[in-house]
């Protein structure tokens, strides 16, 4: 009868920690919604906050209940201290008090609760990370604050778990009581299966967070997910990454994937490499000694654009889209939405198929065929990296000389002054590149700048920034959240744009037969305001300049991304009948679809890969367009998108033999 008293007492203690845990959760579910209410659309209603509400709630039944259940088994069945179901309590209080109160910067960054992007944090320089965090988003006060929450939990939770429980009966017999204690685990059972389930007995009538998205505004579905169930859905997402799961990807049908991509059809080869093949129809401009691909970190596109020429931040490349030597594509997307996913893409020439080139074993041992160092090797170039931060970041020195570049140089190298966490000034890096050009043979320059990136720490007043002036002109846009944070951070960009500007011009005066190159290593983590378009989310831009180029060498906005930049160089400077090999043509040849992991770009519109969400372009008259057409881009953006992955996928698994998987023939 002991247990029996000790079991009935202890399912109502724990369920009161449920139901605390479970409430906790939706008050900082319902107050994140409110603080940040101005990252939903314009068409959200209070009935959708409604429905996400409750989502949220059957969602969170899964957490809280995965919380008690350390309770029921330490303390309720094993028979330990019940302090322990405090400790429990009071555990979880605080790391979703600090969850809950990092989901604020995250979001406003990321527009994501807690995804992807931590994995990507986790494997990045934690020194550097943790820095970012004290500077740039308020670690020394958002903690002190979660720790309130935590006290407050703590007062709350140990009262409530205090209060007088029923008594258990008093039973006489075995019979009576062995049933009364199958009928409490019945019923324990039966609430574990709710519980599991999300609020059903079934799979099917569940939710979880892969079918918790029922609303149409994408702040709210994310909200849905409390932070235990993003982080799950995160190492979810990691161990798919691991095994190289993403949409689009055909294992079964990768002959079928090359005859797509191929620039010769009908090959029938039972190797990848002559669908690989391209050959260039003749050099289209006089041979530059040095060739510049400038990689902007966070050269986002949309202070570009009309609407925000008042922030005055993107003068400088708009300055030389002006001169008549260069050309300029709107049309454009990075390979990723983090620096390292366009580096690996820059280096080798794939695409972003979840699988991190950077630490494959087979990165190092052999040379991708798609790889462009090699190609500009027989062109009579060295090829170099030039790195505004430390060579050991993210393997890229290490990978970048595996696949063929010539030298890496990171700031220490060229013993640069250390600005911040990640790197040295931009100017210090292009200075230091501008000194090494006299000496050098014919050289493709690959650069990655730093200084645009948190913590964001330049003295802006010195550096020629009206920071008071930026912030006015924010204030008079629709759907900012931050006017001052947003400025500081445009003031970075502004600096990274006066610095790759004089740089370009003081190189093409010494260097008048110069090539460059500019976009952006991604366009995610600075937004204009809380509800920007794909466009504005995603795109970067695709500016090249130089000897020979003319505004229209190629056709207007023609769409291209990150791995089709050095085959429109081999395409712009190679004799007649070169070969290279190359997943997606350069833009000369643009098959008219770019993409990274989860958006894609048409030469009319920007589209959602795994969703049926797409908008016209800002630049695209809407009227020129029809629902028909539309669909139909988007169908040949979805067939190109899944055949360039599975080609790629090939490639990083299996190599260029066909014969080492299914072909579906």
């Amino acid at each position: 009868m002991k247990f029996i008293k000790r079991f009935f007492d202890g399912i109502q203690r724990d369920f009161r920690l449920f139901l605390f845990i479970l409430l906790l959760l939706e008050i900082y579910r319902g107050l994140f919604i409110l603080i940040m209410s101005g990252y939903m659309s314009a068409d959200a209603n209070s009935g959708q906050v409604a429905a996400a509400m409750w989502t949220g709630l059957r969602l969170s039944l899964k957490t809280a209940g995965a919380v008690t259940l350390f309770s029921f088994i330490l303390v309720t069945i094993v028979g330990l201290t019940p302090k322990l179901r405090l400790a429990v309590g009071v555990f979880a209080s605080f790391i979703f008090s600090v969850l809950f109160m990092a989901r604020f910067p995250y979001y406003r960054e990321f527009h994501s609760t807690f995804g992807i992007e931590v994995l990507q944090g986790l494997n990045d320089d934690l020194g550097s990370i943790f820095v970012m965090i004290v500077q740039e988003y308020g670690f020394f006060w958002r903690f002190p604050v979660a720790m309130i929450l935590t006290v407050i939990c703590i007062a709350l939770l140990s009262r409530f778990l205090i209060l007088k429980t029923f008594a258990a009966p008093e039973l006489d017999g075995f019979t009576r009581k062995a049933g009364f204690v199958s009928g409490l685990v019945l019923l324990v059972g039966a609430f574990g299966l709710f519980v599991r389930f999300g609020g059903s007995f079934t799979y099917g009538g569940g939710v979880n967070w892969e079918n918790a998205a029922v609303t149409n505004d994408e702040f709210l579905n994310e909200c849905i997910l409390d932070d235990a169930q993003a982080l799950y859905r995160t190492r979810t997402l990691a161990k798919r990454m691991t095994e190289g799961e993403i949409s689009g990807i055909d294992k079964e049908n990768v002959r079928a994937a090359a005859e797509t991509i191929s620039a010769q059809k009908n090959l029938n080869a039972e190797s990848l490499l002559p669908y690989l093949e391209r050959k260039t129809k003749g050099a289209k401009i006089q041979k530059p000694k040095h060739i510049f691909v400038i990689l902007g970190e966070t050269w986002m596109q949309w202070p570009m654009l009309g609407k925000y020429a008042e922030l005055h931040v993107a003068d400088g490349i708009k300055s030389l889209i002006a001169e008549q030597n260069c050309y300029y594509s709107r049309n454009f997307m990075p390979n990723g939405d983090f620096t390292s996913v366009a580096i690996t893409g820059m280096v080798t020439g794939l695409p972003d198929i979840n699988i991190r080139v950077n630490y494959q074993p087979k990165t190092y041992s052999e040379v991708y065929p798609t790889s462009p160092a090699q190609y500009f090797h027989e062109l009579g170039y060295k090829v170099d990296f030039w790195y505004g931060g430390t060579p050991g970041w993210d393997n890229i020195s290490k990978m970048s000389i595996a696949q063929g570049f010539d030298n890496f140089y990171g700031f220490p190298d060229y013993n640069a002054p250390k600005q911040n966490t990640w790197g040295t000034k931009d100017e210090n890096l292009f200075n230091a590149l501008e000194k090494h050009l006299a000496d050098e043979p014919p050289t493709v320059h690959l650069i990655m700048t730093t200084t645009n990136h948190p913590p964001y720490n330049l003295n802006l007043e010195e550096e020629g920034f009206d920071v008071n002036n930026c912030i006015s002109e924010l204030k008079k846009l629709p759907n900012i959240d931050d006017p001052g944070s947003l400025a500081t951070e445009l003031g970075h960009y502004f600096y990274m744009d006066k610095c790759a500007t004089k740089f370009i011009r003081d190189v093409s005066k010494n260097y008048p037969d110069s090539l460059f190159v500019v976009t952006g290593d991604h366009a995610v983590r600075t937004d204009p305001g809380t509800r920007p378009t794909i466009f504005e989310h995603q795109s970067v831009p695709f500016v090249m300049i130089g000897a020979g180029i003319t505004k229209n060498i190629l056709p207007a906005d023609t769409v291209g991304g990150h791995i089709s930049i050095f085959p429109t160089i081999f395409e712009l400077i190679a004799p007649k009948d070169f070969v290279y090999r190359s997943i997606v043509p350069g833009l000369f040849e643009s098959n008219g679809v770019a993409f990274n992991r989860d958006v894609f770009i048409t030469q009319n519109a920007a589209g959602k890969i795994d969703s049926e969400a797409v908008e016209i372009l800002p630049h695209v008259a809407s009227a020129e367009l029809n629902r028909v057409n539309l669909t139909a881009e988007q169908e040949n953006a979805k067939k190109i998108v899944g055949a360039v992955r599975t080609v790629a996928w090939q490639l990083l698994t299996k190599g260029a033999d066909l014969n080492k998987v299914p072909t579906g023939d």
